[in-house]
């Protein structure tokens, strides 16, 4: 079995639920505290032994390859203030990983982000992380993600458990089988009503996939109307082939998608955050929330 050593992460959307604040700097480039998400990103992939990072791109998303790459004005001038800390910080954003970018020219959705990718993978498997999720726990979800297809050799998704109310808004996989804390998918759902299944596995944008995704994903595009290539639609055809596993991941979710979660994660994050987390609740507690 072949050892995960890529992490392919798509980065070419638009962040319209942010605007004007996206129009000129990429959403993934948001900062939590003192971090972008998108760091967030490739410090989750190292985590889970990946050398190589793809990250699908487009025009408007420099900001990000810049972050990525050294800058030796700053650098010196760290350098010359005595500010160690910092040019440390600094530095190690050049040598993180071996990271290289594709552009996607047209937003064609996830699974044609992902064939931008199938000519650095060739036959090997490999990490997906979408920029939108953030999950808070010792061990990265990348990691449990890998572990669990060391195991079974096969495809794996990550899921995390929803509210009734929110199963209408989500991607829901459902399964009758159950081995250790892994789970083989029977059947996609997108966006069922809550009676119409029992299951509450919501589907997050976090994969371990294999090689042969990206025949189906080619399959998908040429049976669709539309010019649109769905992720989903290639898994529901690889289903059908061979078996797909799914994870419950371990951890607390953040969505950066949404504004408020967003907000929800910046203040847990600056709760656990050295440098700010006791100014922080000082001022919470001087707050008047009413």
């Amino acid at each position: 079995m072949k050892k995960i050593k890529k992490c392919v992460i798509p980065a070419a959307g638009f962040g319209t639920r942010f605007l004007p604040a996206s129009k000129a700097l990429p959403k993934e480039m948001f900062p939590i505290i003192d971090k972008p998400v998108m760091q967030y990103l490739v410090e989750e992939a190292i985590s889970a032994w990946c050398e190589d990072i793809i990250i699908i791109t487009w025009r408007t998303k420099r900001a990000i390859e810049d972050h990525f790459d050294s800058n030796f004005e700053l650098e010196s001038k760290l350098e010359a203030s005595n500010k160690t800390e910092s040019l440390e910080k600094v530095k190690k954003l050049n040598n993180m990983a071996n990271i290289v970018y594709v552009r996607q020219p047209y937003p064609r959705w996830d699974g044609e982000a992902i064939l931008r990718a199938k000519s650095f993978i060739w036959d090997e498997p490999f990490l997906v992380l979408f920029w939108d999720d953030i999950i808070d726990h010792p061990k990265t979800a990348a990691q449990q993600l890998v572990e669990t297809f060391e195991r079974k050799n096969t495809p794996v998704i990550s899921t995390v458990k929803v509210t009734d109310e929110e199963v209408s808004s989500y991607g829901i996989i459902e399964s009758s089988t159950k081995e250790w804390n892994s789970f083989l998918v029977d059947k996609f759902l997108e966006k069922p009503e809550s009676n119409e299944t029992r299951s509450r596995n919501w589907v997050v944008w976090k994969y371990v996939l294999t090689s042969d995704i990206f025949k189906y994903l080619e399959e998908a595009e040429s049976q669709r109307a539309t010019w649109e290539i769905r992720l989903a639609d290639a898994f529901e055809l690889m289903r059908q082939k061979q078996d797909i596993y799914w994870l419950e991941i371990q951890g607390k979710r953040y969505d950066t998608w949404s504004k408020i979660w967003f907000l929800e994660a910046t203040v847990n994050f600056a709760l656990k955050h050295d440098e700010v987390k006791d100014d922080f609740i000082k001022l919470i507690k001087s707050l008047d929330l009413k």
